[in-house]
């Protein structure tokens, strides 16, 4: 580190081999949907490649901050920062979407038969799994509220607790939100109802997946000793996303389950 308090990182293969693997990922996917030959096979193999890059860059991170020491204040007081900023990305990526939703509900046009829902749409009663699920949801940031303070507080076996109990309410959100999905009575395709619902409520169940895995690789992390009273910021930083993922599903489910049903 010399002398300074910045972390100078070494030479890494990563960034080359995650852009590669992304370019892979999302070139496939394009090509699998125009039903180009090959896209299936792309679109895996750039997969097989963003997440072996993701296992290795990451374990890199946590040699560095863990066994190396090289993450100082100064070094941990950018990386809150940085977790600030994509937080902040994500709402207004979600910001985005509440946007093209208000656009086609508040003025439905008369394509949509100029009412909202569109005509020719049955939406899904907001009451029912919905309702269950936000109450899930809810108890879950109650749990790694809960975690959150034991860790603070030097309390393993209730930092443990609270952590399994909140990736098992997570485990359960996905399971009902795929149970609603199979059931739904419209597709992605019907009117943009149906595109917007699914886009809406699919990247928040994307979203509630990448926490579930965040959390667990932290708490398998703390269960190795990896993470501790002093050495946590891996482990706030997903609890933090995971809040996030709270905050965002109650503006879908008042707006879009309740509101515009």
């Amino acid at each position: 580190m010399g002398r300074h308090s910045f972390h100078i990182v070494d030479e890494s293969p990563w960034p080359f081999t995650a852009a590669i693997g992304t370019l892979g990922l999302t070139s496939g996917f394009v090509m699998y949907f125009q039903k180009t030959q090959l896209g299936i096979e792309t679109m895996t193999l750039g997969l097989i490649l963003v997440l072996l890059t993701m296992y290795y860059w990451w374990k890199d991170v946590i040699r560095e901050s863990t066994y190396l020491g090289k993450h100082s204040l100064v070094v941990q007081q950018g990386l809150k920062y940085g977790a600030i900023l994509f937080i902040v990305s994500e709402v207004f990526l979600f910001f985005s979407i509440f946007w093209g939703f208000f656009h086609s509900s508040l003025a439905p046009t008369i394509e949509l038969g100029s009412q909202w829902p569109p005509v020719g749409i049955k939406v899904l009663d907001a009451w029912s799994v919905p309702l269950l699920n936000t109450a899930i949801l809810l108890t879950s940031g109650a749990t790694a509220t809960w975690a959150h303070h034991s860790l603070l507080c030097k309390n393993r076996k209730d930092t443990i607790n609270g952590l399994v109990w909140t990736i098992g309410l997570g485990i359960i959100f996905t399971g009902l939100q795929g149970m609603e999905y199979w059931e739904a009575p419209f597709t992605i395709t019907d009117s943009v109802y149906g595109t917007t619902f699914f886009v809406a409520t699919g990247l928040h169940g994307i979203h509630v997946i990448i926490g579930t895995l965040f959390i667990l690789a932290c708490l398998v992390r703390y269960i190795k000793h990896e993470i501790w009273d002093r050495h946590h910021f891996g482990l706030t930083f997903s609890l933090y996303y995971w809040h996030m993922v709270d905050v965002v599903w109650l503006f879908l489910f008042f707006v879009i389950y309740a509101w515009g049903s």
